[in-house]
């Protein structure tokens, strides 16, 4: 979307309508001036397309056609009806594009009439969406398997993404029936990381960070490198034995030529990064980060992000992290790279600051994210592989319904997903057994990516504050923001302080907990509790009136996202902390975006020698 507006409003009479860019998806949130009266149905969004085309989104739930535990995916998809006839009964909806270009949304309020359902306000926002671009920054995410409801449509038609797992399938088997399926469910993700490899091959000297390695045209691209490339790559015990891909992938760049060094710190080696450096002179240029692996799994399962930074200054802090990891592993953590954050001021970005890990204390780089987390005055949004880790950040996201900010987010564990949502102070959890179920029979034999195991859907690891106030922070990566992980993994920690970025990052978070909530919902929806939109028949109570209830945390979402912060919001804020029974949560002072780091120089190294 280039250097699009992160943040567009319009008003239309009595509906507001607010719009946040994401990558390739816009979160639109609605508000009405006054409390709607029992007429009020919900609202209707019409879509039109870059190429002129229009259609109405599309609402998953009816007025006369229950869905429970019990509904089939095929049954669930014959129900979506379009929302003029089946409106949105929430504040806000996301919407994803693969086109990219100006995209135009029709907002409806929509309102029980004499002859049916009428539209009395309506609000239009035109917004560019497509791949995120900020100056030097490009970011985007992977859609992530389980979340991708159109994939049982046709082209994809819930088809395997891959041979069978196990000793049966090759490391470098055929793609080509995949490339459809993958450049779908890999998103503009999987798109950066091919095209950075393409751009690899023009004459550049390649340093690479690997933890799961076995997506097989990424080992080809790497292949074809020779002896430009470096690479360290992760030895834990699951990367290792007779059914582990890695050791298959080490044998074969090494025989292409590549310089390969194997280890895993204390635990593991669990970068994802590739490096571009200047062949004649040995200067990093450009580098790839986030948290997607380069294996199937993590461009093609799971829900992950890739950054790119094309900027010397950043490529050089990780360019430096490369070179003390692969000369002395053991030393890493009394290096200069793992003392602490390093900012960088990087053209039409604001202020960021990246740390490298393992480090001598947690501290290092994780104070910087718990003093953030303590110090939101409006919202916390989350995707978390795990919260089963130690440490401040995860306490602190623990503790996040007792303070009277809107917290939203997702995490996973063994044996499933936890969502943890606004005002909860527990999460909910969806067994991974129950998202099997729900998975239509064609892609049935193919779901070992979701039958267990830390990380298999959710793979994310980031934390968003006050994502639309003054002093939004992100901070991003491949850490788990465990204190475990910063004193033994190699990792590296991201801290952004840009508004677009942090924009983007909440619209991702808001769609994993939307989906992965939807999914809880109908795990506890019965024949005489179904899922059903409201027709004002069934119950004296609306779908609406906790949205207009001050001791209810939908008010506060409602706030959030469609009014944005304001001094309205503090008074709110208190009595939401105090409804919950805990004291009122005080606003505290921002200290601003520095991390209190002063950057060092990354040192001159030496052009390296190739094997």
């Amino acid at each position: 979307m280039g250097n699009s507006p992160i943040h567009k409003v319009e008003k239309s009479g009595a509906l507001t309508v607010h719009g946040y860019a994401g990558d390739g998806a816009i979160l639109l949130a609605f508000d009405l001036d006054t409390k709607p009266d029992k007429s009020f149905a919900g609202f209707a969004i019409k879509r039109t397309m870059p190429d002129g085309s229009s259609r109405w989104l599309r609402n998953r739930l009816t007025f006369d056609k229950p869905v429970t535990s019990a509904t089939t995916p095929d049954e669930q998809h014959a129900i979506w009806t379009d929302s003029v006839k089946a409106p949105f009964q929430k504040f806000r909806w996301i919407d994803f594009s693969s086109d990219a270009g100006l995209h135009e949304y029709e907002v409806s309020a929509m309102y029980f009439g004499k002859s049916g359902l009428e539209a009395r306000e309506k609000a239009t926002i035109k917004v560019e969406l497509g791949q995120f671009r900020k100056g030097k920054l490009r970011m985007g995410f992977t859609r992530g398997y389980v979340s991708s409801q159109a994939y049982a449509n046709p082209p994809y038609n819930n088809d395997p993404i891959s041979p069978r797992e196990g000793a049966n399938r090759p490391l470098l088997f055929a793609t080509e029936p995949y490339q459809q399926r993958w450049d779908y469910l890999g998103g503009q993700g999987r798109k950066m990381v091919f095209d950075f490899l393409a751009e690899a091959q023009q004459g550049y000297l390649v340093d690479v960070f690997a933890y799961d390695l076995d997506e097989p045209d990424v080992i080809r691209q790497l292949q074809a490198l020779g002896s430009r490339l470096r690479l360290f790559l992760d030895n834990a015990s699951l990367h290792v034995g007779e059914r582990a891909y890695e050791p298959q992938a080490r044998k074969l760049l090494e025989q292409s030529g590549a310089n390969v060094k194997v280890g895993h710190f204390r635990r593991f080696a669990h970068n994802k990064v590739i490096i571009l450096r200047d062949a004649a002179t040995n200067k990093a240029v450009k580098v790839l980060t986030g948290s997607a692996n380069f294996s199937v799994r993590g461009l093609y399962v799971q829900s992950n992000s890739i950054l790119i930074f094309d900027d010397p200054t950043t490529a050089g802090y990780y360019a430096q992290a490369f070179d003390a990891a692969f000369s002395d592993m053991s030393g890493f953590s009394h290096a200069p790279i793992a003392q602490g954050y390093f900012d960088v001021h990087a053209e039409d970005l604001s202020t960021f600051a990246v740390a490298f890990s393992p480090h001598k204390s947690a501290s290092v780089s994780l104070d910087l994210v718990s003093k953030h987390i303590r110090e939101a005055t409006s919202s916390v949004m989350f995707a978390v592989m795990e919260l089963g880790g130690g440490g401040d950040v995860l306490d602190e996201l623990r503790k996040l319904p007792e303070r009277g900010v809107f917290s939203y987010g997702v995490s996973q564990t063994t044996k499933g997903l936890d969502l943890y949502k606004p005002g909860s102070a527990t999460s909910v959890g969806v067994p991974f057994a129950y998202l099997r179920e729900k998975v239509a029979a064609p892609f049935q034999p193919f779901l070992q990516e979701i039958s267990g195991g830390a990380g298999q859907v959710i793979h994310h690891k980031f934390v968003v504050v006050d994502f639309n106030g003054p002093h939004p922070a992100l901070f991003c990566g491949s850490s788990n923001l465990a204190s475990g992980g910063e004193t033994s993994n190699g990792d590296n920690l991201i801290a952004f302080f840009d508004p677009a970025v942090a924009m983007a990052y909440a619209v991702e978070a808001v769609r994993l907990v939307d989906h992965y909530h939807f999914r809880v919902s109908m795990k506890n929806a019965t024949d005489a509790k179904p899922l059903i939109l409201d027709d004002g028949k069934r119950s004296a109570k609306r779908w609406w009136q906790d949205f207009w209830d001050p001791q209810n945390v939908k008010c506060l979402e409602r706030t959030l996202f469609a009014r944005g912060p304001s001094p309205e919001d503090a008074p709110m804020l208190a009595t939401v902390a105090k409804a919950s029974g805990s004291k009122p949560a005080k606003p505290p002072k921002r200290t601003g975006a520095r991390t209190g780091t002063r950057p060092s120089p990354a040192p001159r190294t030496a052009r390296r020698r190739r094997k």
